[in-house]
């Protein structure tokens, strides 16, 4: 019977399937670095997802969930729907376990995600973000060849998968300082990541942070009822966090942890980036720099165990160097 719940794709995610999540994970990836940053006499701790062999955090998500497929759905393949980051993470997660990958993407997603996802071995069918349903496409595939929906975050196999990444930040922040985080800014599209980290820090402030005019949780949160983005959003570098509507599932997990949101704008993020590329010397995309965006503009006062992320480095070369050199 606890196999079978643990298998119900309606179940709800627990701390326990993160620590679950976090043992499979430790056995094909090495931890991503905690790197330290002093703002303002302070120093936070920056969780470097952009380092991961796909460049962000979804790799966790991808292969908790393919690794719990039976024999059967593994035969039928997967079908996701994705900017870019999630689709690169469920096709490396396809091609180790030797899984048919199928991949809902945007048009307009960045060149430099779209091939990579198909060098991972993806099929790839595109689709305009603002007119068409992404759900409702990937649906229609899984009906035509069987295959399982592996969803961006609306998941709870998603959820402890990418919580893997709060379980390592509160293991390295107890080895590093002694003491676990109490607080931590994390960057929010659908929730995912976020709420996966609030299960794995039960005893943590969570902030999660989205580019203005696409930050339907921070309202959500606010208003305490699920809240979709306004009509006509604006143009964002933060193509991974093009969320229109939050799920139950994540928002759920965040109320109930009291979570607050910051929404922050592109001459930020791109702040942001800079500071990450110069300071700590990595490369993180706009979406992934949300985080480090909030703290730098003093929107989220930080505090000796504040812990952010930098959740992808997924970027155009020819982008990257117009905002850092902007």
């Amino acid at each position: 019977m606890a196999e079978q719940l643990l298998l119900d794709p309606a179940r709800k995610p627990t701390l326990a399937g993160v620590e679950r999540a976090a043992e499979k994970i430790a056995g094909i990836l090495p931890r991503t670095p905690l790197l330290p940053l002093t703002i303002d006499g302070k120093t936070i701790w920056c969780k470097a997802e952009c380092l991961q062999p796909i460049g962000a955090f979804k790799i966790r998500g991808g292969w908790h969930r393919l690794t719990d497929l039976d024999e059967n759905q593994r035969k039928r393949g997967v079908v996701a729907f994705s900017s870019g980051n999630h689709a690169q993470g469920v096709a490396w997660a396809a091609r180790q376990l030797g899984i048919k990958a199928t991949i809902i993407m945007p048009g307009d997603a960045p060149a430099a995600k779209l091939e990579n996802t198909k060098k991972l071995g993806a099929e790839v069918i595109t689709y305009d973000r603002m007119k068409e349903s992404r759900e409702k496409l990937a649906a229609e595939v899984a009906g035509k060849n069987g295959g399982v929906v592996v969803p961006s975050f609306d998941d709870p196999w998603i959820v402890e998968g990418q919580g893997s990444a709060g379980i390592e930040i509160r293991d390295q922040m107890i080895a590093l300082t002694g003491s676990p985080p109490d607080q931590l800014i994390v960057c929010c599209g659908g929730g995912g990541l976020a709420s996966g980290i609030a299960l794995a820090n039960p005893q943590a402030d969570i902030i999660v942070v989205e580019p203005e005019g696409w930050d339907d949780m921070k309202r959500s949160l606010e208003s305490g009822a699920i809240t979709p983005v306004q009509d006509n959003p604006p143009a964002t570098d933060c193509d991974a966090l093009q969320t229109l509507i939050v799920s139950p599932l994540t928002f759920d997990i965040l109320k109930a942890r009291h979570a607050k949101g910051v929404a922050v704008s592109a001459a930020q993020v791109h702040d942001a980036m800079r500071v990450a590329f110069e300071r700590l010397h990595v490369v993180v995309e706009p979406g992934g720099a949300v985080a480090l965006a909030a703290v730098l503009a003093g929107y989220v006062p930080v505090t000796d165990r504040t812990a952010i992320t930098l959740s992808g480095g997924n970027i155009d070369r020819k982008r990257f160097a117009e905002i850092i050199g902007a």
